[in-house]
């Protein structure tokens, strides 16, 4: 065997050797330390943020928003609604996608005030309290959130459905209002499923 023929040999030897060992590295050993990292530190996370029910059932993810709507699919006025999602039938997982239209979209402006409408009503409020994200959807259709301003105008309504005083429910709201991240950034939420969670553990 000629020098150049051991040299390429060598090099074919060490050039495998160095695959077959980060591939285990980096591909088994590394995934297996972060997802065991992973469950030390972020158990909840790890697994999807998952919400149970009261019969400890899962029903839903606090990442992914979701429609409470009856049989006829429509909204059910015990609970808080979240904002419209372009993704499929609505909030489905698998069809992330927002409308795509643009703020002068004939189509658009004609859904938002149709929306405008049927929210105010549902809630009994004046076209003018409805804010923005009522009446819009999110760039990917699972947003799990709506504003404080959203939620604001649906206590009264949720509060009779459910022979509550209102009072109860606006310091629920409240307390599941999440602030600006590390107090600046973004604005301020109210996860519904979450919300919506709560509302259930205190009956009515």
């Amino acid at each position: 065997m000629n020098t150049f023929s051991r040299a390429w040999t060598r090099t074919l030897g060490v050039s495998v050797r160095a695959m077959v060992v980060f591939t285990v590295l980096l591909g088994v050993v590394y995934t297996l330390v972060l997802t065991g990292i992973g469950q030390l530190i972020l158990p909840s996370q790890v697994h999807g943020s998952l919400l149970k029910g009261a019969n400890g059932e899962v029903v839903g993810s606090s990442l992914i928003g979701q429609p409470f709507l009856n049989a006829n699919g429509d909204p059910l006025p015990q609970y808080f609604q979240p904002r419209p999602s372009a993704a499929g039938d609505g909030y489905a997982g698998d069809s992330s996608s927002g409308s795509n239209y643009g703020p002068e979209n004939a189509d658009l402006i004609t859904a938002i005030g149709e929306r405008k409408a049927q929210v105010a009503e549902f809630n009994g409020v004046a076209a003018s309290q409805v804010p923005a994200d009522a009446v819009t959807a999110s760039g990917s259709g699972l947003d799990p959130h709506i504003s404080p301003e959203y939620a604001a105008i649906q206590v009264e309504r949720v509060a009779k459905a459910r022979s509550l005083p209102v009072d109860r429910v606006r310091d629920l709201v409240a307390s599941h209002t999440q602030g600006r991240y590390f107090g600046f950034l973004g604005e301020p939420t109210v996860n519904v499923l979450e919300l919506n969670l709560a509302l259930d553990g205190l009956g009515g």
